[in-house]
C-alpha cells in the first residue's frame, strides 16, 4: 500500500513494498524504472542442525531492479557457497543448502547475506548455524554421601550442556520418581535439596536424568548412595552467603530461590521487597521456596529478601535484582521517495538496558567508506541536503546491546515522476445500504499528487461528513444509501502531470433474516424443525445461499453423508434427534457482499441414565441402606427415584416396586420383611419419563421373624340364612416373615357372649354354621408363623346370613305430575320384617293400553330401584293418555320381598302428537294431487284436526307461497288438492294436532302430470302370472311396473311401458302367493305410485303333489296332536311346581299369568315396508336394495306393512295398522327400562 505525503512517499520494508510497485496494470515503459534491492526472506537468527534432519537451508531472498546479486560472509570473512561442491545452491537466489553428511561441524558459524545491484546493497541480519553435540554425563565413581539425621543435604546433578530447553528428573534405578514435597525439592539448577534428612532417605539409587527434547535425548547420571548419620546444626542451603545479585532481561520470568536447612520443625520461608510491596503478579511456588515474578518489567528491579525461620531462629538472604532490556525501537527509519532537490531526513533511535549502540551503513558499507558531500550525521539522524538522483541508496540502521540487536533497511529513492494510477480503470464496486465502502485509487508519483474524487458529470469534489479521501487516494463512503449509486472519477495531479480513472458504485439492499430459529427443548428420537427466512437484494438471486452451522461448524446437507438433516423452504429438519444433536445452531444468510446470522440453542431431553455403583451398607436384620450414583439427567432434573426389589423364593425374576424417594436423595434406608432373599435396582424419573434400571445389587437375605401385621379388609357375608361367611385378604408371601403361616379366627355374638370361639386355619376364609338369621357378631383374625404371633388384632363386627323380606310396603299411592311423569309413595316395611340389611324399594310398572284405543296391550315391564329408606320416587318416561299397572316391593341382600297388590293409574294428555307414520301421494293428475296418511302411532291425547300445507318448489332457488288447508275432521286420512299448475313440482307438509298443539311435520314431494292419464286400472291373476289392464286418455305417457312378494324379497321393476299398450303381464310367479304391485312414473321406488294393490295368485301355496300336500296326510295330523298334548302336560307341571314354591317375585308371577289380550298383541303378525319403500326429500336417490340411513324414513311408509297399509283406486286405506302400532309401543317401553332411575 502506498502512503502519500506532502514532501515524500515512504515505504515500509516490513510490508515488502518496492519503490516502484509491480502490477499487471503498468505499461511496459513503467517496468524499466530502477529500484533498490530489498531483502524479502531470510533464515532465523539461530539455525540449529538437529541430527535427525537430512539437510539445512540457509535462506536469503531479495528483489530489486536490476535483479540483485548475492554474497555471504561467515564469521566476518567472505564466504562463497559455490566454491564448496558439497553445498547445494539455488539459481537467482542467495539461498544454499547444507547436507547432513556427518561433517556439519566445519559449517558452524555466523553468516550474513548481501544483496547488491547498481543502486545499492541490502544486508540481512546475522544467522548463527549451530551444530549441537550429544550431551553426556561424565563417567565417574561417586562415593556414598554421609548425612546426619535432621540436617539438610544436597544431591548434585551437574547436567551436561546441550540445546535448550533442559528438563531434569530425579528417579530411582527402576524409573520411579523421587517424591518431592516441602522437605524434598529440586532446585532450578537441577540439584535435589533435602531440608532435613530422615531415615527413609537412605537408599543407593538416586539417579539424575537430563532430557533435551529438541534433540530427543535423555541421559542418566551415575546412581548416588545416601548413608544417614547424626544430624548437624541447621544452615541455609541455597543461595550461599548473605546476598547475591541477579540480572535478567525484560520480559523474562524472575525466579528467586531460597531453600533452608531443616532443624525440625521445618523452617517456613517468607519473601519481602525492601522499601516496597511485592508486585501483584508475584507467585510463590515449590512450597514457598521459589518466588516467581512473571514477565519482569523495569519497575520490578530492586532489593528482595528471603527469610527462613522456625522456633530455633531464622536465616535471611538479600537479592539485588537488575532488570535489563534488549534494544527496542523508539524511531525506526522508513523508506522514502523524494523529489530531486529536496532534503531527506533519516532518524534511527532505540531504548534498552544497557543503552544500545547505533551503527549506520549505506548499501551494506560503513558510512566512512561511502562519503557524500551533502550528507550530515547529527547524533541518531542522517540528513541529505539538496538530494540528487545519484543519492538513491539503501541505508541500514543496526542497534545492539549485550541482549540482542535489530537491523532495518530504508530505501531512499530520489526522482521526479508524474502520477501513475495503479488501480484498474472502470472498476465496479458494490456496497450494502447503510454500510461503508472504499473505492481505490492507488497513485505512484513524485512529488506526491493531489487526489480528488468527483461524481457523475460534476467536476467538484465530493464533500460531506460521509465522504473521506485517504492519504493513499482511496475514497471511503460511510453509511451508503441508494442515492450514492453512480459513476465516480478519481483525479491525481502533481507538478509533473495528471491522471484519472473512473469507477462505478452500486448500492444493494442488505441481507436480513426476518424469521430466525427459536430456542427449543425437544425429546430424543423426535424431529426438530428450525426455521430461517431471509430477505436479500434481488440481483443476488443466483448467488444467495442459506447455510446452517452447529457449534461453529457448517452442517453438510448431503443426504448420503447426513441423512438425518433435511432443509425444506428454509426449515432445517433434524430427524430422529439424538444427544449429539444438542448445541448452538446458527442460520447464515449470505450473499457475495454481506451476510446475516441468527442463532438458537437446541436442548435434547431424555429420560435419566441408569444409576451406577449401587452399594448396600448398614446391614441389619430388617433393614439395609442403599446408596447409588445418579446417571446423566439429560437436561431434565430427576424428580424421583424408583427402587424395586426381587426375591428368589416366591416370585423369582419378578421385580416389584419397593419405594420412591425424591430426586435430590442418592441414598435411603430400606425397611424389609423377614426371611426374604432380596436384591435391588434403581431407576430415575424426570419430566420426560422413567429411565432404565440400574444393574441389580448383590443378594441380601433377612432373618425370620414373627408377622408384622394381621389380615385386613375382612368381609363378613351371609349367603344362607343360617350361615356366616368370613373372608379376608391373605398376607402376601413376603409378608409371612418366616415359614408356617396360619390364621386364628375368633368370633362371638355381640353383647351376648363373653368367650371367643377360636379356629386355626391356613386358608383365607371360614364359614360359621348354625347361626341365627341376621344377628351381629364380633370377629378378629390374627396371623402366626413358626417365629410367633403377629400383633393384637382389631375387632370388626358383621351379621350372619340374610333371608327374603316377609312383608310388602303399605299405603302405595300414585300422584300424576304430567302426561309422562308420576310420583309414587308408600309406607316403609318394619325392620323386623326385613330379615337383613335394607337395600331399598323396587317399583315395577307396565303399560296396559292407550286411552285413545280401548283395546288392551301387553307392554314391557320397567323397574326402578330406590336405594335406602326413601318412601317416594318419581317414575319418568311414561306415555301420555295411557293406563298403567304398578307394584312396590322391598329388597335386601338376599332378594325381593312380596308385593302388596297391583295399583292402576292413568296418565293425562301431555305433549303434542308424534309425526304421522305414513304420508303418501296416491294419485297425480294435471291440476290435482290426492294425498293419504295414517294417524300418529302415539297421539298423546285426542286428535282434533290435521294441518296440511303445500307450496310450489320447481327446480329454482325461489319457492312459491305457502298454502294452508285446515282439516277439522280428525278421522280424515285422505285429501284432494285442486287447482294446481300442470307439470309443476310441489312439496306437501302434514302435522297432527291435539288441544295441546300440533306435532312434528312430515313432507312429500310430487310433480303434476301432462294430459295423459290412466283410467279403470284392473288386475287379473292366475297361478303363475297376473295381468294389469288400463284405459288411457290424451297423449301417450310412459311408466314402469314394480312388484315383489308381500313383506319380503326385492322389488323387480319392468322396462319402460307405453300407456298405449293398454295392459302388461307379469309371469313366473308362485301359486297361492300374495304380491304387491305398483305402477311408477319412473324406474325408482322413491317416486309416488300411480297405482298400488296386493294381489294373490290362484292355486295352493307350496303344493307338493296332486294329493293335496302334507297337511292332509293322516300321520302328519297325528304327530301334530301328540306334540300339542305333550306341550300341555309340560305347562301344567311347571304351573304346579311354581305354586308349590310359595314365594316368587312379582315379575315371575306376571310372566306366568300374562294378560291374554296383551300376549296376543306381542305376536309378530304384521309386516313392515323395507327401507327401499321410503320416499326421501327433494333430490335424494337410493338403490333398489340399498339400506337407508336412520332418520330418512320420516316421510315414508317404512313403519307400516303392505298387508295393513293398502290403497284402493280412490286412495283409501285397506286394513288396519294397529298391529304395527302396538309393536312400536312395546319397543319404546323396552328402551325405557334400560334408563337408570
Amino acid at each position: 500500500m502506498l502512503l502519500l505525503g506532502f514532501t515524500c512517499l515512504r515505504f515500509s520494508t516490513d510490508l515488502n513494498l518496492n519503490l516502484i510497485p509491480q502490477t499487471n496494470t503498468l505499461k511496459d515503459s513503467h517496468s524499466q524504472i530502477e529500484q533498490l534491492p530489498t531483502i524479502t526472506a531470510q533464515s532465523p537468527s539461530s539455525l540449529i542442525a538437529f541430527p535427525f534432519d537430512e539437510s539445512f537451508s540457509v535462506t536469503c531472498e531479495a528483489k530489486g531492479n536490476p535483479a540483485p546479486e548475492f554474497a555471504w560472509t561467515k564469521n566476518g570473512q567472505e564466504f562463497d557457497p559455490l566454491q564448496d561442491p558439497r553445498l547445494m545452491k539455488e539459481e537467482n537466489s542467495g539461498t544454499f543448502v547444507i547436507p547432513n553428511n556427518g561433517n556439519l561441524t566445519e559449517y558452524q558459524g555466523t553468516y550474513r547475506c548481501y544483496a547488491t545491484n547498481k543502486l545499492g546493497t541490502a544486508i540481512s541480519t546475522e544467522i548463527e548455524f549451530i551444530v549441537p553435540h550429544v550431551p553426556k554425563f561424565p563417567k565417574e565413581t561417586i562415593e556414598p554421601l554421609k548425612v546426619d539425621e535432621g540436617l539438610p543435604f544436597v544431591l548434585k546433578c551437574n547436567p551436561p550442556k546441550g540445546i535448550p530447553p533442559l528438563q531434569i528428573y530425579w528417579m530411582t534405578i527402576n524409573l520411579q520418581h523421587i517424591e518431592q514435597d516441602e522437605r524434598v525439592s529440586m532446585g532450578l539448577n537441577g540439584d535435589l535439596y533435602f531440608a532435613h534428612a530422615e531415615e527413609k532417605d537412605s537408599r543407593r539409587d538416586y539417579c539424575c536424568f537430563a532430557a533435551f527434547p529438541r534433540i530427543r535425548t535423555i541421559v542418566q547420571k551415575t546412581a548416588m548412595s545416601l548413608v544417614l548419620s547424626l544430624p548437624p546444626r541447621p544452615s541455609l542451603l541455597t543461595p550461599p552467603g548473605v546476598k547475591s545479585e541477579i540480572a535478567l532481561v525484560k520480559g523474562e520470568d524472575l525466579n528467586l530461590e531460597c531453600i533452608a536447612e531443616d532443624c525440625n520443625p521445618t523452617p517456613q520461608v517468607e519473601w519481602f521487597k525492601i522499601g516496597d510491596e511485592l508486585p501483584e503478579k508475584v507467585t510463590v511456588e515449590n512450597h514457598g521456596k521459589l518466588l516467581v515474578v512473571s514477565r519482569a518489567e523495569q519497575e520490578d528491579s530492586g532489593k528482595y529478601m528471603c527469610k527462613a525461620k522456625n522456633e530455633l531462629g531464622e536465616a535471611v538472604h538479600y537479592f539485588t535484582v537488575i532488570v535489563e532490556e534488549p534494544p527496542e525501537w523508539l524511531f525506526e527509519p522508513e523508506s522514502q521517495l523524494s523529489m530531486v532537490g529536496s532534503d531527506v531526513i533519516l532518524k534511527c533511535s532505540a531504548s534498552g538496558t544497557p543503552q544500545p549502540t547505533v551503527t549506520w551503513r549505506v548499501n551494506g558499507l560503513p558510512l566512512s567508506e561511502s562519503p557524500l558531500p551533502n550528507r550530515r550525521i547529527l547524533g541518531d539522524t542522517i540528513a541529505l541536503h539538496n538530494a540528487k538522483e545519484s543519492d538513491s541508496a539503501v541505508y541500514q540502521c543496526e542497534v545492539s546491546n549485550k541482549h540482542g540487536s535489530m537491523l532495518v533497511n530504508a530505501n531512499i529513492m530520489i526522482m521526479n515522476l508524474p502520477p501513475m494510477i495503479m488501480t484498474n480503470e472502470g472498476e465496479n464496486y458494490s456496497a450494502v445500504e447503510a454500510k461503508g465502502v472504499i473505492m481505490h485509487c492507488n497513485v505512484f508519483s513524485s512529488p506526491p499528487s493531489t487526489i480528488t474524487w468527483s461524481r457523475d458529470d460534476s467536476t467538484e469534489s465530493v464533500q460531506g461528513p460521509r465522504f473521506t479521501v485517504h492519504d493513499n487516494g482511496s475514497l471511503e463512503i460511510y453509511e451508503t444509501d441508494k442515492d450514492d449509486a453512480g459513476q465516480y472519477t478519481c483525479y491525481a495531479k502533481n507538478i509533473e502531470g495528471s491522471s484519472a480513472i473512473e469507477a462505478m458504485l452500486y448500492v444493494k439492499d442488505p441481507t436480513r433474516i426476518v424469521v430466525g430459529p427459536e430456542e427449543q427443548q425437544i425429546l430424543i428420537g423426535t424431529t426438530s424443525q428450525l426455521s430461517c427466512l431471509a430477505e436479500y437484494d434481488k440481483s443476488f438471486s443466483n448467488d444467495f445461499e442459506l447455510l446452517w452451522e452447529k457449534d461453529d461448524m457448517e452442517i453438510g446437507l448431503n443426504y448420503t453423508e447426513n441423512p438425518r438433516y433435511l432443509v425444506e423452504e428454509g426449515v432445517l429438519h433434524i430427524i430422529n434427534v439424538s444427544h449429539r444433536d444438542q448445541g448452538l445452531y446458527r442460520c447464515v444468510a449470505r450473499t457475495p457482499l454481506d451476510q446475516d446470522t441468527a442463532s438458537a440453542w437446541l436442548t435434547v431431553l431424555d429420560v435419566p441414565d441408569a444409576p451406577e455403583s449401587l452399594v448396600l451398607s448398614e446391614h441389619k436384620s430388617r433393614s439395609v441402606k442403599l446408596k447409588w450414583i445418579p446417571g446423566d439427567e439429560h437436561n431434565s432434573s430427576t424428580t424421583e427415584f424408583i427402587i424395586q426389589f426381587e426375591e428368589s423364593q416366591w416370585e423369582p425374576g419378578n421385580w416389584k416396586e419397593l419405594l420412591r424417594v425424591p430426586g435430590n436423595l442418592h441414598s435411603t434406608l430400606l425397611k424389609l420383611h423377614g426371611h426374604v432373599d432380596y436384591r435391588f435396582r434403581v431407576a430415575g424419573v424426570n419430566a420426560v419419563g422413567r429411565g432404565p434400571y440400574s444393574e441389580p445389587t448383590e443378594r441380601y437375605k433377612t432373618e425370620p421373624a414373627a408377622p408384622d401385621r394381621n389380615p385386613e379388609t375382612i368381609k363378613i357375608e351371609g349367603y344362607l340364612p343360617h350361615e356366616m361367611d368370613i373372608n379376608w385378604e391373605p398376607l402376601l408371601p413376603i409378608e409371612h416373615n418366616g415359614p408356617g403361616l396360619e390364621y386364628k379366627v375368633s368370633y362371638r355374638r355381640q353383647d351376648m357372649e363373653e368367650d371367643w370361639h377360636e379356629h386355626m386355619v391356613k386358608r383365607h376364609s371360614f364359614v360359621v354354621k348354625s347361626t341365627p338369621t341376621f344377628v351381629q357378631y364380633e370377629i378378629k383374625i390374627q396371623a402366626k408363623n413358626h417365629q410367633g404371633w403377629g400383633p393384637e388384632p382389631k375387632i370388626v363386627t358383621g351379621y350372619s346370613g340374610e333371608d327374603f323380606p316377609s312383608a310388602a310396603p303399605d299405603n302405595v299411592a300414585v300422584k300424576v305430575m304430567n302426561g309422562s311423569v308420576v310420583k309414587v309413595s308408600w309406607a316403609p316395611v318394619h325392620k323386623e320384617k326385613l330379615h337383613g340389611h335394607l337395600g331399598g324399594y323396587r317399583i315395577n310398572w307396565w303399560r296396559l293400553r292407550s286411552l285413545v284405543d280401548s283395546k288392551k296391550q301387553h307392554g314391557d315391564k320397567h323397574a326402578l330401584n330406590v336405594p335406602g329408606d326413601r318412601t317416594h320416587a318419581t317414575v319418568p318416561n311414561l306415555t301420555p293418555f295411557s293406563e298403567y299397572s304398578l307394584i312396590v316391593m322391598t329388597f335386601n341382600g338376599r332378594g325381593n320381598g312380596p308385593a302388596h297388590g297391583v295399583y292402576r293409574f292413568t296418565t293425562s294428555e301431555g305433549g303434542i302428537p308424534e309425526k304421522n307414520p305414513v304420508f303418501r301421494v296416491t294419485d297425480v293428475q294435471k291440476h290435482s294431487v290426492s294425498l293419504a296418511w295414517a294417524p300418529p302411532l302415539e297421539p298423546n291425547g285426542i286428535l282434533t284436526r290435521y294441518l296440511l300445507e303445500y307450496q310450489l318448489i320447481n327446480d329454482t332457488e325461489e319457492v312459491g307461497p305457502l298454502q294452508t288447508v285446515d282439516i277439522s275432521n280428525p278421522h280424515t286420512t285422505k285429501w284432494l288438492l285442486r287447482d294446481l299448475e300442470a307439470v309443476s313440482k310441489y312439496k306437501f307438509y302434514l302435522r297432527s294436532c291435539t288441544t295441546v298443539g300440533c306435532g312434528p311435520v312430515v313432507s312429500e314431494e310430487s310433480t303434476t302430470t301432462l294430459e295423459a292419464t290412466l283410467w279403470n286400472i284392473s288386475t287379473n291373476s292366475s297361478d303363475t302370472f297376473l295381468k294389469i289392464s288400463w284405459v288411457a286418455d290424451g297423449d301417450d305417457m310412459q311408466f314402469h311396473v314394480a312388484y315383489r312378494r308381500k313383506c319380503e324379497g326385492e322389488w323387480k321393476i319392468s322396462d319402460t311401458i307405453n300407456s298405449s299398450e293398454l295392459f302388461h303381464v307379469i309371469d313366473g310367479l308362485q301359486p297361492g302367493t300374495e304380491y304387491t304391485v305398483r305402477l311408477l312414473p319412473n324406474n325408482t321406488l322413491n317416486s309416488f305410485s300411480i297405482f298400488e294393490e296386493n294381489i294373490t295368485t290362484t292355486g295352493e301355496k307350496g303344493l307338493a303333489s296332486i294329493h293335496g300336500g302334507i297337511s292332509t296326510q293322516g300321520w302328519f295330523i297325528g304327530l301334530m296332536c301328540a306334540i300339542a298334548l305333550l306341550t300341555l302336560i309340560v305347562l301344567v307341571a311347571c304351573f304346579v311346581n311354581r305354586n308349590r314354591g310359595g314365594k316368587y317375585s312379582v315379575k315371575e308371577k306376571e310372566d306366568l299369568h300374562p294378560d291374554v289380550e296383551s300376549q296376543g298383541m306381542n305376536d309378530d303378525t304384521f309386516c313392515e315396508y323395507s327401507d327401499n319403500d321410503e320416499k326421501p326429500l327433494k333430490g335424494s336417490q337410493h338403490s333398489l336394495s340399498g339400506d337407508m340411513k336412520a332418520g330418512d324414513s320420516g316421510d315414508s311408509l317404512v313403519d307400516y306393512g303392505d298387508e295393513d297399509v293398502q290403497f284402493n283406486e280412490d286412495g283409501s286405506f285397506i286394513g288396519e295398522y294397529a298391529g304395527r302400532k302396538e309393536k312400536r309401543v312395546s319397543a319404546e317401553v323396552k328402551s325405557t327400562a334400560q334408563t337408570p332411575a
